[in-house]
């Protein structure tokens, strides 16, 4: 299994309406600020997000995206297979089923193959949106004050996933 630089940004812009569920929409532009994530590209990938119906668009001034199901109801095995694909290293399971029945000679990679995939599908599976967020004692933050202003800051770079800012800086090389 592969996660693409789009599937993290997908998972991390739903780990951030996640945060935001109780508060309302997120424009696209405070989502790509405060995620450092591009935004043409995170217009995309949240369009793709609706057509799947794990968010939804709300129009006008206080527009923007949110969360179509609560966070504890969204798996992260359903962001990664609508943006990636197959959780198996390459195919489906069933390939690999079918490559076990076939191939004698490299049954026994392809039967450790499918315990990878069905180990990272038990996982992926297992964890929802909301457990992401309240891992390691990470609360769910507020990003409005009293009075309705938005007072979210940018978050540095240290807050992204170490593989993203490997993929990231060698993109820009």
């Amino acid at each position: 299994m592969k996660i693409s630089q789009k599937g993290l940004y997908a998972l991390q812009s739903m780990m951030m309406l996640a945060r935001s569920y109780n508060e309302g929409p997120i424009r696209i532009r405070d989502i790509a600020y405060e995620e450092n994530l591009p935004e043409k590209f995170l217009e995309l990938i949240l369009l793709e997000l609706k057509n799947a119906r794990l968010v939804e668009s709300i129009r006008g001034a206080k527009g923007g995206y949110r969360l179509r199901r609560a966070p504890s109801e969204i798996r992260l095995s359903e962001i990664i297979r609508l943006i990636d694909g197959p959780l198996a290293p390459f195919g489906d399971a069933e390939q690999l089923r079918m490559l076990i029945d076939r191939d004698d000679a490299r049954r026994a990679l392809y039967k450790l193959f499918l315990e990878v995939r069905d180990s990272a599908a038990r996982i992926l599976e297992g964890t929802s949106l909301a457990d992401l967020i309240t891992k390691d004692g990470m609360q769910i933050e507020s990003g409005h004050s009293e009075k309705g202003k938005n007072t979210r800051k940018k978050k540095t770079d240290a807050n992204v996933l170490p593989m993203a800012m490997t993929a990231a800086t060698a993109s820009h090389d």
